[in-house]
């Protein structure tokens, strides 16, 4: 898809499982089952989609999903699966090497989302995957991310983003955020503290990638939102915004975790959003 002078690409980076009532929080099972059925473990598939941007000049990247550095124990816990894709697989497909990115931005620091950020060589030294690019991220949420509290320290894992930091390779952003002409970067605080979600809009189109706020389309009904998030009546509040901006503007959403439908428009009946058209945006 071309939109503002630059390509889009939906890169998939492997799949993985978690738990589906933790996925839908208050929903019971018998609703989100029917979207999104459960193996024996109550564990639902769950895709990691980046988003892949080129102008030309700019090789841009958001996010990089799970990596390689888990334990086969964390592994077994998520079903990670690599089988079908990886990232530099992906990015393989289409030409494009690591030291090709000249910019990732990181909605956010959570394992899933920037594991591949780093890996280790065959020495078992860690390096940046995408070295000659400059890495995004909010200020507050990386404060956040390196004292995080007891209920979600297990999702920051310190070597997928600490060496970003000692490295300089890291540009700490502090609000809303206009990266160039076309792209902004958004934060939000439901899920966790200032996560980003992306704006990619010219004059006919707007992408709005969601990150953890609309990671599937089964939640775009408000009332859909996972049990991980620390302040989900934050969290409620963000997607009644940022779906009625999709609605009213016509806006495609992009999930970043849903195996089955990458994108869509959203529609509004007197029931409440819902989606209305899927949209594909790999050629």
């Amino acid at each position: 898809m071309k939109i503002g002078d630059y390509k889009a690409s939906l890169i998939q980076t492997g799949l993985f499982r978690l738990d589906g009532g933790a996925m839908f929080g208050v929903v019971p099972k018998p609703l989100w089952s029917i979207t999104n059925p459960s193996d024996e473990n109550n564990r639902i598939q769950m895709c990691m989609n980046s988003l892949f941007l080129d102008n030309g000049k700019k090789k841009i990247l958001i996010d990089t999903g799970i990596g390689h550095k888990l334990s086969n124990k964390v592994n077994e816990i998520y079903a990670v699966d690599f089988s079908e894709f990886t990232l530099l697989d992906s990015l393989k497909k289409i030409n494009v090497k690591p030291e090709d990115i000249t910019d990732v931005i990181l909605t956010h620091f959570h394992f899933d989302h920037a594991g591949g950020s780093t890996y280790y060589n065959k020495e078992k030294q860690l390096e940046i995957t995408f070295p000659n690019a400059v890495h995004y991220v909010q200020k507050k949420h990386y404060e956040w991310a390196i004292n995080p509290t007891e209920r979600d320290k297990a999702s920051f894992i310190q070597n997928n983003f600490q060496l970003l930091f000692d490295k300089k390779v890291i540009n700490q952003i502090d609000g809303e955020f206009r990266f160039d002409d076309f792209i902004s970067l958004l934060p939000v605080n439901g899920h966790t503290r200032n996560m980003q979600i992306v704006k990619i809009s010219d004059k006919k189109n707007t992408l709005l990638y969601s990150a953890d706020l609309i990671p599937m389309s089964a939640h775009v009904p408000l009332p859909y939102i996972m049990g991980y998030d620390l302040y989900p009546l934050v969290t409620l509040e963000e997607k009644r915004f940022y779906i009625g901006e999709a609605v009213k503007n016509d806006w495609v959403i992009i999930f970043e975790h849903d195996p089955f439908l990458q994108s869509a428009k959203i529609g509004l009946s007197d029931k409440g959003f819902f989606v209305k058209e899927s949209f594909v945006i790999n050629d």
